[in-house]
C-alpha cells in the first residue's frame, strides 16, 4: 500500500510540473503577442532583434532560455530512462 502512495505522489508531482511548464509557455507566448501587435516595418525585418524594443527582447530571450531548459530537462529524463532500462536500477 505504501508503494502505491509514493507512486501516486510522484505522478501528481510530475503532472504538476508539466502543467506549470505549459502555463509558463502560455504566458511567454501571450507576452510575445505584443511584438505582433506593435510591429513597425520601418524598424527592420519581421522577427529581427533590431525591430524589437527592450521589453520584447526580454520576453524573446526568456522564451529561448525556457526552450533550452526544457531541452536539457528532456535530455536528463531520457538519460535516466536509458540508465534504468540498461542497468535495471
Amino acid at each position: 500500500m505504501d508503494n502505491t502512495k509514493v507512486y501516486f505522489k510522484k505522478v501528481i508531482y510530475w503532472v504538476a510540473v508539466i502543467i506549470a511548464d505549459i502555463f509558463i509557455y502560455m504566458i511567454l507566448g501571450v507576452l510575445q503577442m505584443d511584438y505582433d501587435d506593435n510591429y513597425d516595418s520601418s524598424k527592420g525585418e519581421y522577427w529581427s532583434l533590431v525591430s524589437m524594443n527592450n521589453q520584447q527582447l526580454i520576453f524573446y530571450f526568456a522564451l529561448q532560455l525556457w526552450n533550452i531548459l526544457n531541452i536539457l530537462g528532456l535530455i536528463f529524463i531520457g538519460r535516466n530512462i536509458y540508465k534504468r532500462t540498461k542497468y535495471g536500477t
